[in-house]
């Protein structure tokens, strides 16, 4: 990630974030996106949760169902979500830009308007695969809180024999916890809602996350190649 290139207020030798091309990743927690970005070696802008504890929250907050939470709060008054922030910031002229990322059907109705020059990697992932990855990546972000509900809280979000799965890996307490954030992202930022908006959309690539890291490569380069 590069230091010090994204800023709302004009700098000499910056330009509009709207004038400039974009690669946007879409996709939840346990997605990929930072494997993929590190694979595709583009410059990247800060990332959204940087921007959001700096111009959403004010202060890094660790809890992740907290987070989501309290950005919902203040969604409620910008329905285009960080999109909406995002799309009024100012970087370096330096070609092709990085950014991750957008989520749920508000941002990128916002995004697809305000920035159009602005292309989108979406990398699909269920909910189980997902809980799995959060379990072994050993993440320190991925904090929640848990209260012994795990039966309830998966409910209607993984599968009982994906529950089990998990169970092997972790205490129930862990699962409890991870599985809150899957949970709580799948609500706020469900995938059904970015295929309603960016579905056959000749600037949108759909992915699918549980490929190799270089088959994805492969085919963001030839996405990136069409123009």
């Amino acid at each position: 990630m590069e230091e010090g290139v994204f800023s709302l207020s004009p700098r000499e030798g910056w330009v509009p974030l709207t004038e400039v091309p974009l690669l946007v990743l879409v996709g939840l927690t346990g997605a990929g996106k930072t494997t993929l970005a590190q694979a595709l070696g583009l410059p990247t802008l800060p990332n959204r949760r940087e921007l959001t504890d700096r111009f959403v929250l004010g202060e890094p907050v660790a809890d992740r169902v907290e987070r989501f939470r309290r950005v919902a709060a203040w969604r409620e008054d910008h329905p285009g979500g960080l999109a909406e922030l995002f799309a009024k910031g100012y970087v370096p002229a330096n070609g092709l830009w990085l950014f991750d990322g957008l989520r749920g059907e508000g941002e990128l109705e916002y995004a697809l308007k305000a920035l159009p020059r602005a292309r989108f990697l979406v990398l699909e992932l269920d909910n189980e695969t997902r809980l799995l990855r959060l379990l072994s990546r050993g993440d320190g972000f991925d904090r929640a809180a848990a209260s012994g509900e795990l039966r309830r809280v998966a409910q209607g979000v993984v599968s009982e024999e994906a529950l089990e799965k998990a169970l092997r890996l972790a205490s129930p307490e862990e699962v409890e916890r991870k599985l809150r954030i899957v949970a709580e992202e799948a609500k706020n930022y469900g995938y059904g809602g970015v295929r309603r908006v960016l579905s056959g959309l000749p600037r949108v690539l759909f992915l699918d996350a549980k490929k190799p890291v270089p088959e994805l490569v492969q085919a963001v380069r030839r996405f990136l190649e069409q123009g």
